[in-house]
């Protein structure tokens, strides 16, 4: 089962996020902040599954974006991986070459 969607840049600012679970704001904060120092210090040689905590993250890097899915311990990492790059694609051809800015300025045209 996924637990929350993140998209972020390479500086660490939160673009997108999207919890499926409650998780308290000033928590989300914290959890946030130590996933994308997890995956932002990760070389392009390391592999984009991580374990953490309780559940495992899936990210992928599309130039300037990374894209992070925690999943919980019964869900396949490939899938999750694979999906990633399915919803880049469907923002790719409905934005017409997504970028950082259509993500900041139409997140509330997305609804995950």
């Amino acid at each position: 089962m996924i637990k929350f969607f993140l998209m972020v840049n390479k500086q660490g600012q939160t673009r997108l996020s999207r919890y499926y679970e409650h998780v308290e704001i000033n928590k989300r904060t914290m959890l946030e902040a130590e996933v994308i120092k997890n995956c932002l210090s990760r070389s392009k040689d390391q592999c984009s599954f991580i374990e953490y905590k309780d559940f495992k993250l899936v990210y992928r890097q599309y130039a300037a974006l990374f894209v992070v899915v925690g999943i919980d311990q019964t869900e396949n990492e490939m899938a999750v991986y694979e999906l990633i790059h399915n919803f880049v694609e469907v923002l790719d051809k409905y934005f017409s070459r997504v970028s950082e800015l259509d993500v900041s300025f139409s997140v509330s045209e997305i609804h995950l």
